[in-house]
Protein backbone atom coordinates (compact mmCIF):
# COMPACT_ATOMS: atom_id res chain seq x y z
CA UNK A 1 0.00 0.00 0.00
CA UNK A 2 1.25 3.28 -1.05
CA UNK A 3 2.74 5.88 1.59
CA UNK A 4 -0.15 8.55 2.29
CA UNK A 5 1.04 12.32 1.26
CA UNK A 6 0.49 15.04 3.74
CA UNK A 7 -1.62 17.99 2.43
CA UNK A 8 -1.09 21.41 3.86
CA UNK A 9 -3.99 21.48 5.19
CA UNK A 10 -3.18 18.31 7.62
CA UNK A 11 0.05 20.56 8.29
CA UNK A 12 -1.69 23.49 8.99
CA UNK A 13 -4.02 21.99 11.53
CA UNK A 14 -1.30 21.31 13.91
CA UNK A 15 -0.98 23.45 16.63
CA UNK A 16 1.29 26.37 16.63
CA UNK A 17 2.42 26.07 20.19
CA UNK A 18 4.26 23.54 22.06
CA UNK A 19 1.70 23.26 25.00
CA UNK A 20 -1.01 22.91 22.66
CA UNK A 21 0.71 19.82 20.24
CA UNK A 22 1.71 18.15 23.80
CA UNK A 23 -2.07 18.59 25.14
CA UNK A 24 -3.69 17.05 22.07
CA UNK A 25 -0.81 14.38 22.18
CA UNK A 26 -2.13 13.88 25.46
CA UNK A 27 -5.42 13.73 24.42
CA UNK A 28 -4.77 11.31 22.00
CA UNK A 29 -3.01 8.97 24.04
CA UNK A 30 -5.47 8.94 26.43
CA UNK A 31 -8.17 8.05 23.82
CA UNK A 32 -6.33 5.38 22.83
CA UNK A 33 -5.59 3.60 25.68
CA UNK A 34 -8.81 3.97 28.07
CA UNK A 35 -11.31 3.70 25.23
CA UNK A 36 -12.53 0.63 22.93
CA UNK A 37 -11.83 2.24 19.38
CA UNK A 38 -12.07 0.29 16.52
CA UNK A 39 -9.00 -0.39 14.69
CA UNK A 40 -9.41 2.04 12.06
CA UNK A 41 -10.12 5.12 14.83
CA UNK A 42 -7.10 4.10 16.42
CA UNK A 43 -4.53 4.43 13.12
CA UNK A 44 -5.94 7.36 12.31
CA UNK A 45 -4.90 8.36 16.23
CA UNK A 46 -1.74 6.75 15.71
CA UNK A 47 -1.37 8.91 12.61
CA UNK A 48 -2.05 12.13 14.11
CA UNK A 49 -0.24 11.73 17.64
CA UNK A 50 2.68 10.83 15.28
CA UNK A 51 2.90 14.23 13.56
CA UNK A 52 2.24 16.04 16.70
CA UNK A 53 5.15 14.55 17.99
CA UNK A 54 6.94 15.09 15.03
CA UNK A 55 5.53 19.01 15.80
CA UNK A 56 7.10 18.67 19.61
CA UNK A 57 10.07 17.21 18.75
CA UNK A 58 10.79 20.48 15.86
CA UNK A 59 9.95 22.84 18.33
CA UNK A 60 12.16 21.49 20.95
CA UNK A 61 14.57 21.66 18.51
CA UNK A 62 14.44 24.81 17.32
CA UNK A 63 14.04 26.48 21.44
CA UNK A 64 17.45 24.19 21.92
CA UNK A 65 19.42 25.96 18.87
CA UNK A 66 17.82 29.58 19.56
CA UNK A 67 19.19 29.00 23.56
CA UNK A 68 22.74 27.53 22.09
CA UNK A 69 23.24 30.63 20.29
CA UNK A 70 22.22 33.09 23.13
CA UNK A 71 24.23 30.79 25.39
CA UNK A 72 26.97 31.73 22.81
CA UNK A 73 26.34 35.15 22.41
CA UNK A 74 26.46 35.88 26.29
CA UNK A 75 29.79 34.18 26.33
CA UNK A 76 31.03 36.35 23.76
CA UNK A 77 30.20 39.04 24.95
CA UNK A 78 31.59 38.21 28.87
CA UNK A 79 35.07 37.85 27.40
CA UNK A 80 34.81 40.88 24.75
CA UNK A 81 34.13 42.73 27.89
CA UNK A 82 36.38 40.91 29.93
CA UNK A 83 39.30 41.77 27.36
CA UNK A 84 38.07 45.49 27.03
CA UNK A 85 38.43 45.89 31.20
CA UNK A 86 41.97 44.03 31.19
CA UNK A 87 43.45 46.43 27.78
CA UNK A 88 41.32 49.33 29.68
CA UNK A 89 43.27 48.66 32.61
CA UNK A 90 46.79 48.41 31.41
CA UNK A 91 46.35 51.50 29.77
CA UNK A 92 45.29 53.40 32.79
CA UNK A 93 48.08 52.14 34.69
CA UNK A 94 50.80 55.31 35.37
CA UNK A 95 54.05 54.10 33.54
CA UNK A 96 56.84 53.13 35.71
CA UNK A 97 59.62 55.80 36.69
CA UNK A 98 62.35 54.63 35.85
CA UNK A 99 64.80 53.42 39.28
CA UNK A 100 67.48 56.41 40.02
CA UNK A 101 69.11 54.67 43.14
CA UNK A 102 72.11 54.00 41.28
CA UNK A 103 72.24 57.27 39.58
CA UNK A 104 75.58 59.03 40.86
CA UNK A 105 75.01 62.55 39.42
CA UNK A 106 72.22 63.53 41.20
CA UNK A 107 72.53 65.93 43.15
CA UNK A 108 71.14 65.05 46.90
CA UNK A 109 70.32 67.60 49.57
CA UNK A 110 69.63 65.23 52.52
Amino acid sequence: MPARKKTNQEDSSLPETFEAALGALEEIVEAMEHEQLPLEDLVTHYEKGSALLNRCESILQSARGRIELITLRNQNEIALDTAQRKAQSEDSTPPELPDDSDDDDDIRLF
